[in-house]
């Protein structure tokens, strides 16, 4: 064999071996979701923080022969990159750690200043179980419809928190339905709140909210560990890690426990998260009409959950003598900040001088506590 011979055996041996000879129409389309996802994140800024790692998880895990995503084998005893990454889902560590940081960066002192904002969090947790309903009618088992319906507290991490333990099979489609109406907040929100009120309920003015002590806010997170994990035994890691974290932020005494808690230590498992998240969108699980079915389930849990927590804000304002602004309602997903932003847009169209931030803060915190509870009941029923 002469020289050429061997140059041109070497190089159809590298396209042998290229992932050009293992793609196939469903990796190339998985690719073509993840340009989309990145131009999202990147150009319109929808959830940057988790969509762009997502994006870039699902781009590796459709190059065709990497071997990035193999698992540990007689012949591979290492195991791919992503595999073991992708551990800290399979055991829930990264959305427990999220919910730490959640906790560190979260202010509940709107809540506690206005604790009648508790039960718009919870009416909000409705589309939860609209979606539920709706996607056993469609064939999906008890365990997956648990999985499908959480995203309608519009909480990542609790969403992949539960799909992980009840339906891993389907929890690509369920964090990327999360994270992306997460993202779509500003755009989903503002139709549904104009259709539910009116100009003079969304000009409504609230009074300032009254001061809340340091006593208060360092109780607050200890006894709801206590209650919650007394009452719902499953919700004890979402529910403790977010007031541990929101303990480490209200002591005043480990002030870089809590900064590294919200800033290194949540930035790096947000990181390892959102690629995980991405690792699960390979062509062959994710294209199926489930995902489908899945992403438009998504959409009703949203929507519904809006709906609901609009409905209650319409009861409080009546039962205040119209001293409670329904618009905080919509709040009540547990979308932070971003659902508070809105209700404040919302009202400052009809009266520039109405802030309502702070308002919407206390329903919109109370959301993230609701979907961890709405969480722990399915865990409860689902794994007794």
């Amino acid at each position: 064999m002469n020289y050429v011979e061997v140059y041109f055996s070497a190089l159809w041996g590298i396209w042998q071996n290229s992932g050009f000879v293992g793609m196939t129409w469903r990796p190339v389309a998985m690719i073509v979701v993840a340009f989309v996802l990145l131009y999202l994140a990147i150009k319109k800024g929808f959830e940057p923080l988790l969509l762009l790692p997502i994006a870039f998880g699902c781009l590796l895990a459709n190059l065709p022969l990497s071997g990035i995503l193999e698992g540990v084998t007689e012949n591979n005893i290492h195991g791919g990159f992503l595999y073991w990454i992708k551990l800290g889902i399979d055991h829930e560590i990264y959305p427990i750690i999220i919910f730490m940081g959640i906790g560190a960066l979260t202010d509940f002192g709107p809540l506690l200043a206005n604790p009648v904002t508790f039960l718009l969090g919870a009416s909000a947790q409705l589309g939860v179980f609209v979606a539920v309903i709706g996607a056993m009618l469609c064939g999906f088992t008890i365990q997956e419809a648990a999985g499908i319906g959480i995203i309608g507290g519009a909480d990542g991490p609790t969403a992949i928190y539960l799909c992980s333990k009840v339906a891993p099979q389907i929890l690509g489609a369920v964090a990327v339905a999360a994270y992306s109406y997460m993202s779509l907040v500003p755009l989903i929100q503002p139709p549904v709140i104009r259709l539910m009120t009116s100009k003079a309920d969304r000009a409504i003015r609230m009074d300032q909210l009254r001061p809340v002590s340091k006593l208060e806010r360092i109780l607050f997170p200890i006894l709801s560990t206590i209650l919650c994990g007394l009452i719902l035994p499953p919700c004890v890691p979402l529910v403790g890690m977010l007031m541990f974290g929101n303990l480490l932020r209200e002591s005043g005494c480990v002030e870089r426990l809590s900064l590294a808690t919200q800033n290194e230590i949540l930035n790096m498992t947000t990181i390892f998260l959102g690629i995980s998240v991405g690792s699960t969108m390979a062509g062959e699980t994710f294209l199926q009409i489930d995902t489908v079915l899945i992403i438009g389930l998504g959409f009703v849990a949203f929507g519904a959950s809006t709906v609901g927590g609009l409905a209650l804000g319409q009861a409080l304002k009546i039962m205040s003598g119209g001293k409670i602004n329904p618009v905080i309602g919509s709040a009540g997903v547990s979308a932070v900040p971003m659902a508070a932003r809105v209700v404040q847009r919302v009202v400052q169209k009809e009266n520039p001088g109405n802030f309502l931030l702070m308002h919407a803060m206390g329903p919109n915190v109370a959301g993230v506590i609701g979907t961890a509870v709405a969480a722990g009941s399915m865990l409860t029923l689902l794994t007794r």
